[in-house]
């Protein structure tokens, strides 16, 4: 500590040449070093006018502190006034510049000016003091308060008079401060320096030489005020003497200093002082007159002086806290111009008239009601900027709050709590604290701070009931709400907050979630689906309500949710049973007496209650006079006896309705015969419904197969156009390169025989020899391993049969020979319905069937013709004509079935045959088939004629 407190001195007595060398380079540098540390305590030394932004001195490392502690214990600086020069960079630790400081306007001719202010930590809490002094730097030039100071100077006056000049004022201080003044020209006036009672330096115009006014009337001078600052600063005001004649006697007061003691806040127009000045000139040159000199300032506005009599008294406000003195120069002029200045030393004394000021630097305005005592809530900063005793002052707070004030420093003072609190018995404390100073009367001054009590989660939710029943009424919609629980929690914000959780439970075995759910904020139940009071009358579950504390607290209340039966089902009809197209009948013999039961209806509905209760009613009827139904039971009986004159068919119409509310129905339709044998019931109650579907059938199908017909013909034409277009392509650039290579048309590797008819094999073999140049290139063809092999020429490809394999030819130009004439239909082998033979009327193999078909057998042929060119479509392929062998003139036509005896699935290939073992027959051969010429139209047979009746009919 000593070595650093005599390092201190050390630049205090080089600070000057220090500063001096510094400003000669006309730069601004920052230096700043810590003077002590001590007990908490550290001091800089700064210049004044530094950049925002520059770093006053490293706290962290004065103080002994760490950054983490800087941020965690919040750093902050705390100043008694409101600005604030200084800031505080937490992330490095440094005190910064935080604006810029202007000693003069901060000190003004104080010295030395510091800053004084206190770093705060939290957690724990600390305070530190620290003390920036501002050094001053030449930033001002002298200033005169006017541009031209005039005298009037007798020519009698003599050698040696002194005429007091108006002081420059410099805002800076030391070196900086005014140093000395320059009169020009010095021919009758010479400076003279006079230092003052107080230390202050005054300046003079003495007389040299006497004035001679019939020479030169009129004299200016030119006043220069230089500073001791480098670079040195000046300024200058312009004399103007007037030579006046004969007053050769100045003024001259009875006392140099005048010292009074003023009270503050002394009202307007008090008493101060009387100066008093005499003249030993006589009459008009004897008269003196008083005023404060221009070099007084701003004080001399705060007082007035009375020109003739020199009394002193208040004019403005005077305000102890803001100047404790006043020093005033009053002048006395006679009527030669001559004036003799006195000083005034007005010192104020306090009054008791500023009550403390509680400033708080750190507040916690919410406190966990768990906290400890002597939990600190809160710091205070108390002053008060009276003196002495007037500015002593104590902190207090009321007797009953479960708070106390304890002092931690100069000034500064901590609430802290005496108990533990409980937020649900007292949730906010409205607490005043008082600060009263010493004096006399004594000033007290009363802050409230409102202080809330946070909460911590030390109560569980609760339910307004012990458990909750709710009703609903069945085929409810989903989502309806059905009830809704409640749970108060005494706690405050999230501890309060409930939220509500159904809890995890079978209900018929299956979980409670798939019935209910519960809002989680509202607790309101909905309904997940629809209820069936017939599967499930009533179930329980549990909801949870729970806070969100950390950590949550919960309870559970039980909930019955008891399902309501609605009309929601119509009864239901068991017997007679009713179904479509029935022409079942109840007979009633035509000797049966009144009261003849006929029937019963027998009707459930499963409702419950009065949605349950049936009733019966007869609502139309043959003849109403002969039944009647039993309103409770169901019964049909006779009313009547019957006779022969009743019709044989009777049609009744039950309604049974039950007793809800709307109430439901449902009707039954009862066939009653009243006929003594069965065939006459029969004759009565045909079947209408073969004829129609049958119709209504072959319709569909007929459209059916004409639409798939036509759409695989279009695709046959396309395929076989597109064919030709390639092979015409292919002939065409063998044409044009100049080859004499027969054209051998293209072939899939994989041509498969799909109809297993033996035109194609699924695998051929061939080889071909390639040279150079492709006229001389070879083509060998294998023998294949199966039924069939294929020949290729200049015009297509023909199938041979096992008999012709050994025939095989490689010329080209070779054809195979025409079809064997044994393949021909014999005369029971023509197309025909099976066991047809030839009439008289009709030639072999070119007249029309023996009997017309059906419109069901066309039907069939119709649609054995689409499945053969659907099968035909299928095997196409590029290099053939697109048709199947089936189609070629080899084609046996053993395959052709009967189209009048099988018969064929729309949309399936298979054939159902009613005779298995009776051989199928074939159609003629392609030439005879188109050699025939149209048939004509046979005759109806009367089979055909009651056929068409009946759709005449319909």
């Amino acid at each position: 500590m000593t070595s650093l407190c005599s390092l201190n001195a050390g630049r205090r007595g080089s600070s000057s040449r220090i500063w001096t060398s510094l400003t000669q380079m006309k730069l601004l540098v920052l230096f700043s070093f810590v003077v002590s540390v001590a007990h908490g305590q550290v001091r800089y030394s700064i210049p004044e006018e530094m950049k925002k932004g520059s770093v006053v001195g490293n706290i962290v490392q004065d103080l002994g502190l760490d950054v983490k502690r800087l941020k965690s214990g919040r750093a902050r600086i705390f100043t008694e006034d409101s600005r604030e020069y200084i800031a505080l960079n937490v992330e490095k630790g440094t005190l910064v510049v935080r604006e810029r400081i202007d000693r003069e306007e901060l000190c003004a001719q104080v010295t030395p000016c510091s800053l004084h202010f206190q770093i705060i930590l939290e957690n724990p809490m600390e305070l530190h003091q620290v003390d920036v002094e501002i050094l001053d730097i030449n930033d001002n030039a002298p200033v005169f308060a006017k541009n031209e100071i005039n005298f009037q100077i007798s020519e009698s006056a003599l050698p040696g008079a002194k005429f007091s000049l108006e002081s420059a004022h410099d805002p800076d201080v030391g070196l900086n401060s005014l140093q000395r003044y320059t009169l020009n020209p010095t021919d009758n006036f010479s400076l003279k320096e006079v230092a003052g009672h107080n230390g202050l330096k005054y300046i003079e115009m003495v007389l040299q030489s006497a004035l001679d006014r019939e020479n030169q009337e009129e004299l200016v001078l030119t006043l220069v005020a230089f500073d001791g600052g480098s670079p040195q600063k000046s300024g200058t005001v312009k004399i103007s003497v007037t030579v006046m004649d004969a007053n050769d006697n100045a003024p001259v007061f009875s006392l140099p200093v005048y010292r009074v003691s003023l009270l503050e806040n002394s009202p307007k127009g008090t008493y101060v002082a009387t100066v008093t000045a005499t003249d030993k000139d006589k009459g008009t040159n004897a008269q003196v007159t008083y005023s404060f000199s221009q070099s007084t300032g701003k004080s001399s506005d705060l007082f007035h002086i009375d020109p003739e009599t020199g009394d002193i008294t208040v004019n403005g406000e005077v305000d102890f806290e803001k100047s404790k003195h006043f020093q005033i120069t009053v002048e006395a002029s006679d009527k030669g111009g001559l004036t003799d200045s006195s000083k005034v030393m007005i010192e104020v004394a306090d009054v008791n008239d500023n009550a403390p000021i509680i400033s708080v630097i750190s507040f916690s305005n919410a406190i966990p009601e768990d906290s400890p005592p002597e939990t600190v809530i809160a710091m205070l900063n108390v002053k008060d900027v009276d003196s002495g005793e007037n500015g002593q002052v104590k902190c207090s707070v009321a007797v009953d709050a479960p708070f106390r004030i304890k002092p931690t420093s100069t000034n500064f003072y901590s609430l802290v709590t005496e108990q533990l609190l409980d937020r649900e018995r007292v949730s906010e404390y409205n607490i005043t604290i008082t600060a009263t100073d010493d004096g006399s009367p004594s000033l007290s001054t009363k802050k409230t701070l409102t202080i809330k009590i946070a909460d911590v989660n030390d109560n569980a939710p609760v339910f307004q009931r012990q458990s909750y029943t709710a009703y609903v009424l069945e085929n409810n919609s989903p989502g309806a709400s059905i009830f809704a629980v409640t749970a108060s929690d005494k706690d405050s914000g999230n501890n309060a907050r409930i939220s509500y959780f159904l809890e995890d439970a079978l209900v018929n075995g299956v979980p409670a979630s798939a019935y209910i759910s519960v809002h989680a904020e509202s607790g309101e139940i909905l309904a997940v689906r629809s209820f069936d009071y017939e599967q499930s009358k009533e179930f329980d579950f549990r909801v949870r309500a729970q806070d969100g504390g950390s950590p949550p607290l919960s309870s559970n209340v039980s909930v019955k949710i008891v399902v309501q039966d609605q009309n929601d089902n119509a009864p239901q009809v068991l017997y007679p049973v009713q179904t479509a197209g029935s022409v079942l009948a109840e007979m009633v013999p035509r000797s049966a007496d009144v009261g003849y039961l006929v029937t019963k209806v027998v009707a459930v509905d499963v409702d419950s209650g009065q949605n349950a209760w049936l009733s019966y009613k007869l609502q139309k009827a043959t003849d109403r006079a002969l039944f009647e139904v039993g309103a409770q039971n169901g019964e049909i009986r006779t009313v009547r006896q019957v006779s022969d004159k009743d019709a044989v068919k009777q049609k009744l119409t039950v309604v049974v309705e039950d007793n809800g509310q709307p109430s439901r129905s449902a009707t039954v339709n009862i066939n009653v015969a009243v006929a003594d044998t069965f065939p006459e019931v029969l004759s009565e109650f045909p079947d209408p419904a073969h004829d129609k579907d049958y119709n209504d059938d072959l319709t569909f199908y007929l459209v059916l197969a004409l639409a798939v017909v036509s759409f695989l013909f279009i695709v046959s034409i396309i395929a076989i156009l597109s064919v030709k277009c390639y092979r015409w392509r292919r002939e065409w650039m063998f044409y044009k390169s100049g080859a004499n290579l027969p054209v051998i048309p293209y072939y899939p590797p994989l041509y498969a025989d799909v109809g297993g008819t033996g035109t194609l094999q699924h695998v051929y073999n061939y080889e071909v020899c390639r040279t150079t140049d492709s006229r001389k290139s070879d083509l060998k063809y294998a023998r294949p391993s199966t039924d069939s092999i294929i020949s290729l020429d200049s015009t297509g490809t023909h199938t041979l049969t096992h008999a012709q394999r050994g025939k095989l030819s490689v010329d080209s130009d070779h054809q195979q020979k025409p079809p064997n004439t044994d393949w021909r239909f014999t005369q029971n082998q023509r197309p025909g319905p099976s066991g047809a033979a030839a009439t008289p009327e009709v030639a072999v193999g070119t007249g029309p069937w023996p009997n017309p078909p059906t419109e069901a057998e066309q039907l069939q042929a119709l649609m054995a013709a689409a499945n053969e060119v659907s099968e035909a479509t299928n095997t196409l392929g590029p290099g053939t004509m697109g048709l199947s062998t089936r189609y070629s003139p080899q084609f046996t036509l053993q395959h052709v079935p009967d189209y009048r005896q099988n018969v064929y699935i729309p949309g399936s290939t298979a054939t159902l045959t009613a005779n298995p073992q009776q051989p199928q027959q074939a159609l003629p051969p392609p030439q005879a088939a188109t050699a025939q010429p149209e048939p004509p139209k046979a005759a109806q047979t009367p089979a055909s004629k009651k056929k068409s009746t009946k759709k005449e009919k319909k």
